[in-house]
């Protein structure tokens, strides 16, 4: 009786079909990682290098049924100019209060404490928006 082979023998044909394959394979998810790799950082540095004029509430405080004291933090370039938008809501969900403040400022960051006046006692205030004068909006 003899042995019967299956296989082919090794390296005497060349390439298996599952060789090249595997290969193909590597190359096309190299490149297509290196693509993806290339679209997050062109949106992470469009994203931080677009913003004109960006805020943030540090902290509010409710004085009466008819104001409420807002320190804001606003950052943007030293030439920059633009407005943030702050709005306050009532205890039933209304708003009671909408301003828009305008910061021209030569510097980078600035903390100003904001006075809103409300139409009746306020329970929240929120940052709606800022926009620099170019039109980038945050």
């Amino acid at each position: 009786m003899t042995a019967v082979r299956e296989a082919l023998p090794d390296g005497r044909y060349g390439r298996s079909a599952d060789q090249r394959a595997d290969r193909r394979l590597k190359i096309v998810g190299s490149v297509l990682g290196v693509i993806l790799l290339g679209v997050v950082g062109w949106i992470g540095y469009d994203y931080v290098a677009g913003q004109g004029l960006s805020g943030e509430i540090i902290k509010f405080k409710v004085v009466s049924d008819e104001r409420a004291d807002v320190h804001l933090e606003v950052r943007k370039d030293e030439d920059a100019g633009g407005y943030c938008t702050l709005r306050s809501l009532g205890e039933d969900g209304t708003e009671v209060a909408r301003k828009d403040f305008r910061f021209d400022d030569r510097s980078d960051r600035i903390d100003r404490v904001l006075r809103l006046r409300t139409t009746s006692r306020a329970t929240s205030v929120e940052l709606v928006g800022c926009t620099a004068d170019d039109g980038a909006s945050r």
